[in-house]
């Protein structure tokens, strides 16, 4: 049942905001830090947790894996939203920080890449002919 995927994803959501308030206070600053990021985290690490291991099985574990494929997409187009140009105007150590933070990400694709163990290529794909040579035409 797709119901049980949203009490999962509403749950990790409201706890990830909380989460990124209480950061924000914490630090001083007047925004939520984190919260979306904190929450797909949550949402992560419950989905593959025994805990969590009976909903993740059968119907409702389609709604729960539903949910964690779609809750990525949501987040970059929430932090898409975000206004940048507020961000640019405080300060140089805000766009530093975001480019330092996607040269980091580009630059631990090859590694995150060669971690676990090898699986076996691909199969090859069927070319036109090969198609239309099975379905006998």
């Amino acid at each position: 049942m797709i119901i049980y995927g949203v009490a999962l994803l509403s749950a990790c959501l409201l706890t990830g905001l909380f989460i990124g308030e209480l950061l924000g206070q914490i630090l001083g600053v007047q925004a939520n830090v984190g919260g979306v990021g904190i929450a797909m985290l949550l949402l992560v690490l419950a989905s593959g947790s025994e805990r969590f291991k009976p909903l993740t099985t059968g119907a409702s574990g389609t709604g729960i894996h539903f949910w964690s494929g779609m809750y990525i997409p949501i987040v970059v187009a929430m932090s898409a939203s975000q206004n940048v140009v507020a961000a640019v105007d405080g300060g140089m150590l805000a766009l530093l920080a975001g480019v330092g933070a996607v040269v980091v990400s580009f630059a631990l694709v090859p590694v995150l890449s060669k971690l676990g163990p090898q699986s076996a290529p691909l199969p090859p794909l069927e070319t036109e002919t090969t198609a239309n040579a099975k379905a006998g035409v």
